[in-house]
């Protein structure tokens, strides 16, 4: 069952080999585990790539159940949730920036509830169509015509996340390895706040004026 599903090895070696570069190259999502690993420490940076990864498997099953269909048609959707999700990475961003500068509750962006940190993930990666656009564009050049797209689609997707996810965590180890020099900087401690919130509305911002075709 699992060989009708997956394409011919030499396509699947095509299909995992896209994908690895796909996943590696930085975009919004790899961005955004970047910030929280550098700002909150290799813990909660590794639970915002499950976030981000489990709203990716959630735009490859609306991909796979034809949302991304309704994204391109209809340029309202798109564009309500596109923008959704814009605000929501800028109200993260002035939650950030509104946060007290006095150590202690400096302290609490590190100590944040991983609940919560995997709510922001999910939520950020979720509202992004362009990701489900992306999806029902990559995989169906991978597809054959004897098995049900839909399976297909979602197993491809899954394979994708996985790649994606692994690649992320490589992301986050890293950027978390500079994160215990830079709080013991003089003054970062402060600094890291406004970069942090600043990020996270520029990244906003970003997703708001972005075109279309950017994938992660």
């Amino acid at each position: 069952m699992m060989n009708e599903l997956l394409p011919p090895w030499s396509l699947l070696t095509t299909f995992l080999a896209a994908s690895f570069i796909l996943a590696i190259t930085p975009g919004p999502a790899v961005f955004y585990i970047v910030t929280r690993s550098l700002a909150q420490g290799r813990r909660l940076g590794l639970v915002s790539v499950a976030g981000i990864a489990l709203g990716s498997l959630g735009n490859v099953i609306g991909a796979s159940i034809g949302l991304a269909a309704i994204f391109v048609v209809s340029s309202t959707a798109f564009t309500i949730v596109k923008y959704a999700g814009a605000l929501y990475l800028i109200y993260l961003g002035i939650q950030v920036l509104r946060s007290p500068d006095s150590e202690s509750k400096t302290s609490n962006l590190r100590s944040a509830k991983p609940g919560r940190i995997f709510r922001d993930g999910l939520v950020v990666a979720l509202l992004n169509p362009k990701t489900a656009i992306f999806f029902a564009a990559f995989l169906p050049q991978f597809m054959g015509a004897t098995t049900k797209p839909m399976l297909q689609s979602v197993l491809l997707g899954t394979l994708f996340v996985v790649i994606a996810a692994t690649t992320d965590t490589i992301y986050a180890i890293t950027a978390s390895s500079f994160a215990p020099v830079l709080r013991r900087a003089t003054g970062f401690r402060q600094l890291g706040r406004y970069l942090t919130g600043g990020a996270f509305i520029g990244l906003g911002m970003m997703t708001a004026f972005a075109g279309s075709s950017e994938s992660k």
